[in-house]
């Protein structure tokens, strides 16, 4: 049977042009008055059933994109899609020849044509000659492993892109865009992922409200990954349907949402500065211990609808400074080693002396009030800091990002006026700060 099979493939490609055309057109034939026919199919999910035919005709459409490409490329080598007076570009030229794409795809199999002269994207060609990765989906796939290549090291390249290859082949290539954060937290260099989710910050907006008319007002909120994160981990609890007397909540997702903002707003307006945080709003992460110690890979977010986030290492490093905010640390084997608890963050009591002493921001220049601070620790909670007044001073939300971005380092000092915060403002003094530690450290 095997052997027959081998057989029947080695003739396929011994076909001339003729007879492949002759082939191709008893396949269409085939398709003729399908409809006509599809109740002789038997009920049920059998490949003899109507699942099982959708199936072939699938597979018969994704082989045909791939015939396209091969088509294209040979079209693309003989230069007959520049050549002679009625020269069009390779667009073009697919749309003249497939007027089906008309409608759209053209630019999706010269791009996969294209991306098939390149090496390096050899898995995305074997992929999608086997049938496992349909043209656009491959299109997907090439595109975002040339926005993803440069932050990779040479070795990353090929696993990075069979990553991709994989996931746009199981999940399509919606899946494919959403995988980014967690090739840069894997295959990227060194702080590829930290770097990127930084920059997002600065494009952080909340817009003046639109009028909209009818007594309504539009915002335009655009967040980094962090802040959406955070907020999904608040919204999620009081988003979720609410049914009065057995009767449903037939209210909309969206409305559902903007009530639940509605909600935090109020009840942060409502406590003023004693607003507290409970475990319905509470955000969790799993990362493993080493990750975390050496500032490697990412932390995912746990449950509601932003399960599955990536945050990078000095992100999360931050956010342990947050009570709202409970670290999951893992072993080697997975084992929870430490479930972020309240000897984590500073307590209520300890804040509040917290904001006596330092009286708000104590970045250098920096006049934020105690009620818009974060109570940091000055060596981290990940690198084994404890939660006391020796070691902690508060940081606005802008400079709380910055001292980690940065590895700032700070000290409690004495001065004329009391303890106050002294800050070493020069890059990776926090990483001096560490290794002097380690120096003392008994053998």
């Amino acid at each position: 049977m095997e052997g027959n099979q081998h057989h029947d493939e080695q003739a396929g490609h011994c076909l001339s042009l003729a007879e492949r055309r002759e082939r191709f057109a008893a396949a269409r034939e085939a398709l003729h008055g399908l409809d006509a026919v599809t109740w002789q199919c038997p009920s049920g999910g059998g490949p003899d059933g109507l699942a099982g035919l959708m199936e072939e005709l699938d597979a018969l459409v994704t082989a045909g994109g791939a015939g396209q490409v091969a088509v294209l490329r040979d079209a693309l080598q003989r230069g007959e899609t520049s050549g002679g007076s009625a020269a069009m570009t390779p667009t073009q030229w697919v749309r003249a020849h497939a007027p089906s794409t008309k409608a759209g795809g053209a630019a999706a199999i010269v791009s996969v044509a294209t991306a098939f002269g390149k090496a390096v994207n050899q898995p995305v060609k074997e992929a999608v000659e086997a049938g496992r990765l349909p043209v656009r989906s491959a299109a997907t796939v090439v595109s975002e492993f040339e926005k993803l290549s440069p932050l990779l090291g040479d070795p990353m390249q090929e696993p990075a892109l069979t990553t991709l290859v994989d996931i746009a082949a199981d999940d399509g290539p919606q899946a494919c865009r959403k995988v980014r954060p967690f090739i840069l937290a894997r295959y990227g260099l060194e702080d590829a992922l930290q770097k990127e989710q930084d920059a997002g910050k600065a494009f952080i907006r909340l817009s003046q409200p639109a009028d909209a008319g009818a007594g309504t007002f539009e915002y335009r909120l655009t967040l980094d990954v962090e802040g959406k994160a955070i907020l999904e981990a608040a919204l999620g609890p009081l988003s979720a349907p609410k049914p009065v007397d057995g009767e449903r909540d037939l209210r909309s997702s969206d409305r559902r949402r903007g009530d639940a903002l509605i909600t935090l707003v109020r009840r942060a307006v409502a406590a003023g500065d004693e607003a507290g945080k409970t475990n319905k709003t509470t955000l969790l992460l799993t990362m493993s211990y080493d990750d975390l110690k050496d500032r490697l890979g990412a932390a995912t977010t746990l449950g509601g609808l932003d399960a599955g986030t990536h945050l990078a290492p000095e992100t999360v490093r931050r956010l342990c400074c947050d009570g709202s905010v409970i670290p999951i640390v893992l072993g080697s084997g997975g084992e929870v080693m430490d479930w972020g608890v309240e000897k984590r963050f500073f307590t209520d009591a300890q804040t509040k002396r917290l904001w006596l002493r330092d009286g708000g921001c104590t970045y250098p220049g920096c006049q934020a009030p105690p009620q818009w601070t974060d109570a940091h620790h000055l060596v981290h909670w990940a690198d084994l800091g404890p939660s006391d007044l020796a070691n902690g001073a508060l940081l606005c939300e802008r400079h709380h990002t910055i001292v980690h971005s940065r590895r700032l380092a700070g000290r409690v000092v004495q001065g004329p006026f009391g303890e106050r915060v002294e800050w070493d403002l020069t890059r990776g003094s926090y990483d001096e700060l560490l290794a002097q530690r380690a120096a003392q450290e008994p053998a």
